[in-house]
């Protein structure tokens, strides 16, 4: 994040070296672009293609369970629970079971089939009589008419039908916005019942040749956009096809209230509208409230490092193989070209602070609709010197939208609808957000948000 926005903002040339330097013990890994023959004098490795792994992967995991023995199922069976929890689905059906109940609430429970009493199917509760519906005559599937002998082939078949469509009917399909899809933690509001979001946080490789890697992006979120989603995605397949790395994770980190801009709404209404925004229509994405909890401005490094802190210090990173060996996470800032753009204005961003993030994480960057970031990483020397620990994502279908046009949409009794997810749609509404705000027109027009 731009770090003008600190009130209490001062250049690089004022601050300190020795305050700027971090604690935290970041894990050795190699960068997110591997090394080609250009650069070496022998080939490294060869990026995993994942449409080869998919097609494979539930055979791999099949051939596993199969060859484990019965003296360490039980490890086996953690493991596997341990490795669900975070895990990133490929098909529809390996989605996270979603039901109307709290995060602690048991999962069978949420398996069961929910009644349908709430839902509208137009069936009359009162039929006329028994004798009427047996003289009437029923029409099978197959178009044939039948007489009181064909009564008891259509009750089986209704009753089939029934079960069908209550095995079809959710709570979550009626749900409001108060109740929490299965296996989600909510961020707290306060310090005292903060915790570390890791309930979608992958604790297992899948592929033990790949490296683990967590994407995390920093930002207003006022409110958050379906590009905002679609970043994370389009980082996912950039990955996937151009690296080495396996991503077991990805989080929001919305920035705190001092974070002074236009248009920024409180700090737990950004945060409830992430979740809003990632619940229901992701399987593998967060949001941290760390950030937007601090009294302070809190520097983008600090933040990396905060993930750092709770993924390969306090939980050792992640288990590679079967063994039960453990490696370190690689943490890399998501952003978007215009945030690029900033770290080569003067005295805005500390040396420093550049090397940490692009040296010791890494950064990737999604391209906005006419801006050129290889142009500009090639002008810029620290982001040269790193270029290696970039990756830039180019967008295959443009996507202009912002939290800046959305609010003055808001603002001007515009439809937002298909702009962001419906369920922050009806937050903002519920909760009167941005309706009664102003923002500079510099700060409209400028768009960079």
């Amino acid at each position: 994040m731009d770090p003008t926005r600190d009130p209490n903002f001062k250049s690089p040339q004022e601050l300190d070296s020795e305050a700027l330097q971090s604690s935290t013990d970041i894990p050795k890994i190699g960068p997110i672009i591997p090394y080609v023959l250009a650069d070496y004098n022998t080939a490294i490795d060869k990026p995993i293609r994942p449409r080869k792994y998919k097609k494979n992967a539930i055979k791999r995991k099949l051939a596993s369970s199969m060859t484990s023995t019965s003296d360490d199922s039980n490890e086996q069976q953690h493991l596997s629970a341990n490795s669900n929890n975070g895990f990133i689905p490929l098909k529809q059906r390996e989605l996270q079971p979603v039901s109307a109940e709290t995060s602690g609430d048991s999962e069978s429970e949420s398996e069961s089939p929910a009644e349908p009493a709430n839902v509208d199917l137009d069936i009359d509760p009162n039929p006329e009589s028994d004798e009427v519906m047996a003289s009437a005559p029923v029409a099978h599937a197959s178009g044939s008419v039948s007489g009181p002998s064909g009564m008891a082939a259509a009750a089986a078949a209704a009753a089939s039908l029934d079960q069908e469509i209550t095995s079809r009917i959710h709570k979550f399909q009626i749900a409001d916005l108060e109740e929490v899809p299965h296996g989600i933690v909510r961020q707290a509001n306060n310090w005292k019942d903060y915790q570390f979001p890791a309930h979608r946080l992958k604790q297992r490789l899948r592929n033990s040749n790949k490296l683990p890697l967590v994407i995390v992006a920093c930002g207003s979120f006022s409110p958050i956009t379906y590009l905002h989603l679609r970043m994370f995605e389009m980082a996912l397949d950039a990955i996937s096809e151009q690296t080495r790395f396996e991503v077991i994770g990805g989080y929001y980190s919305p920035v705190s209230d001092n974070y002074k801009k236009p248009g920024l709404a409180p700090a737990h209404h950004r945060v409830r509208m992430c979740e809003l925004g990632c619940e229901r229509t992701s399987s593998w994405l967060m949001v941290d409230a760390w950030e937007s909890l601090q009294p302070t401005y809190t520097r983008t490094a600090m933040v990396l490092d905060h993930f750092n802190e709770e993924i390969n210090v306090k939980r050792k990173g992640v288990i590679k193989n079967d063994a039960g060996e453990r490696m370190g996470v690689k943490i890399m800032l998501l952003a978007g070209g215009d945030l690029i753009e900033s770290m080569g204005e003067p005295n805005v961003w500390a040396d420093y602070d550049l090397h940490h993030i692009l040296g010791n994480y890494g950064c990737l960057i999604v391209e906005r609709t006419g801006s050129d970031v290889r142009s500009f990483l090639l002008s810029h020397d620290i982001m040269y010197e790193h270029r290696r620990n970039i990756l830039v994502i180019k967008q295959l279908i443009y996507n202009d939208i912002s939290s800046t046009k959305v609010r003055l949409f808001i603002r001007r009794r515009m439809s937002v609808q298909y702009l962001l997810p419906n369920s922050v749609i009806r937050y903002i509404q519920e909760h009167g957000l941005y309706v009664n705000q102003t923002e500079p027109v510099k700060q409209v027009i400028g768009n960079k948000d």
